[in-house]
């Protein structure tokens, strides 16, 4: 093995699936203040999916079973299944054991994990030191979201920026050249972002309360636009410094879809041209951990990645946390 070789996580096979049920900016305003010009300038969001009779578990199936079937894989290979998930159906059994009783993969073990909008870049990172230390050979990776469910309806800062979906890739043991992450958390600006949890939802034991206590998502807009605008840039720098290498060998920068003025501003601050990043979330909102895979399987199903293509994956999103990675793409390009 050349010294400079390791063995290491390459995506064989991606997969996608989002909601029936479209929700555009014209039919928000119909029940918030607000208009498409609006969201469209403030955002660039100008629809996206919401769950009806979808759920985290079968999106996350279904986007697992696609990236599967592209990379010749069957479920009884599986090693681990990641679930990257801020919103699960349920607390337990976790949505990776939902996933892996779907799929049928017996032999994998699965876990979830929250980080917010950084979740599927640390579950991929997760997967990555499975893979090199050697424990794993197959894992699928999977960011599933159902934050409709979780959002304040009449709250338009909010409101008009989430959807559903679900992205997944499969990553498979290879030799090839390993590439070291940066990733960051700072706690103290945790309620810049937050999200309900059991707390917020579970009846007290007093017996004096009428009803259970209902929380949403809450942000502070300005907070985590300059958060994102300032850590964004500097942790890609990080990423490349790391790993020995220049801006200009990087093919794409694949943001979180957050907002496509935070993607803008990064491109800026980078000196780079915008359309080496590439963003769907005019059609899809911003969807947490899905974000990311959804946009990958986007570019990978339209043919626009090429096998050997340097990537970078950059997440951001409440914790605060943040964080960015390269891969080498593995998938030989849809157009041949």
């Amino acid at each position: 093995m050349n010294k400079e070789q390791t063995i290491t996580g390459v995506i064989r096979g991606t997969g996608a699936c989002v909601p029936e049920r479209v929700l555009d900016n014209n039919e928000i305003a119909g029940f918030v203040d607000t208009s498409d010009k609006w969201i469209r300038e403030r955002t660039g969001v100008e629809r996206r999916r919401i769950v009806e009779k979808e759920t985290t578990v079968s999106m996350a199936a279904e986007a697992g079973r696609q990236a599967l079937e592209e990379a010749g894989v069957s479920p009884e290979e599986v090693d681990m299944i990641l679930v990257a998930t801020g919103s699960a159906d349920r607390v337990f059994p976790c949505t990776a054991c939902q996933v892996q009783e779907i799929l049928g993969a017996v032999r994998a073990v699965g876990f979830d994990l929250n980080a917010a909008c950084s979740g599927f870049l640390f579950a991929y990172n997760t997967a990555q030191a499975y893979i090199s230390s050697g424990i794993c050979r197959t894992i699928l990776v999977i960011g599933s979201e159902s934050l409709s469910r979780l959002v304040d309806w009449t709250d338009r800062g909010t409101c008009i920026l989430f959807g559903d979906g679900a992205g997944a890739v499969l990553l498979k043991a290879a030799e090839g050249k390993s590439y070291r992450p940066a990733a960051h958390s700072d706690g103290k600006g945790g309620s810049a972002l937050t999200g309900p949890g059991a707390a917020g939802r579970i009846r007290s034991i007093d017996r004096d309360c009428k009803e259970a206590k209902t929380e949403y998502i809450t942000m502070n807009g300005k907070d985590v636009f300059q958060f994102a605008v300032r850590n964004v840039p500097q942790v890609i720098q990080e990423v490349l410094k790391e790993n020995e290498l220049s801006i200009e060998d990087i093919d794409w920068f694949v943001l979180h879809q957050a907002n496509a003025r935070i993607v803008d501003a990064v491109a800026r601050r980078l000196r780079l041209d915008i359309g080496k990043f590439p963003m769907n979330l005019q059609d899809y909102g911003n969807t947490s951990s899905a974000s990311i895979p959804i946009l990958l399987n986007e570019l990978n199903r339209k043919g626009i990645l090429r096998k050997g293509q340097k990537l970078v994956l950059a997440g951001f999103g409440a914790g605060l946390s943040w964080g960015a990675s390269v891969l080498e793409w593995g998938i030989d390009s849809h157009t041949k």
